[in-house]
């Protein structure tokens, strides 16, 4: 489970946790040992390892504003719950416009594109993994895609910038789950 997982969990945790990536990376496996036992199959295992990343990284957040805080993570982003930026290896301006962009919308509509686009889940595999209506999980693909859009266009320097980051969302995301699988094998 570590050899086949550690990687994929490592770049879910990256945007999202920064410098405590590796704690919820441990955190998730041991949450998933400890509970193996509620695995009923119904989904793949990856979809049931990602949820338990998942609520790993909402009880990680909740920690770090206040142990009973409500944290509604479809409207608070990422950036707001953890300042300080990222380190992932973003070795173009468009890696760091993207990059920033998601760290800039709620958390939940940032982990499904993450799910989407970095791990190559299907619709129906995201919506297992996060436990919602395979409906729902469309329009909140939609409204990411949307708030990803507006975030990249107020970032973006120069309209051909924007377009370069905007128009080719796939590549990007390849490109950078091979930048952070490979800081995850190099430390």
């Amino acid at each position: 489970m570590f050899e086949r997982y550690f990687v994929e969990l490592t770049r879910f945790f990256r945007n999202k946790a920064g410098p405590d990536a590796q704690d919820l990376v441990q955190r998730t496996f041991l949450a998933c040992v400890e509970g193996v036992e509620r695995y009923r199959g119904e989904g793949s295992f990856r979809s049931w390892i990602f949820g338990v990343a998942y609520k790993q990284l909402c009880k990680h957040y909740r920690a770090k504003v206040r142990e009973d805080a409500h944290v509604d993570f479809g409207t608070v982003t990422a950036f707001e719950l953890d300042p300080t930026p990222s380190q992932v290896l973003a070795r173009r301006r468009e890696h760091q416009l993207l990059l920033e962009a998601l760290r800039h919308i709620p958390v939940e509509l940032q982990v499904a594109l993450e799910l989407r686009y970095w791990e190559q889940m299907t619709e129906a595999e995201i919506a297992m993994t996060l436990g919602i209506p395979l409906g729902t999980l469309k329009s909140r693909l939609r409204r990411a895609r949307q708030l990803l859009a507006e975030r990249l266009r107020m970032s973006a320097s120069s309209p051909s910038e924007l377009e370069s980051t905007l128009g080719s969302l796939e590549d990007w995301a390849e490109q950078l789950r091979g930048l952070v699988a490979g800081s995850s094998r190099g430390g």
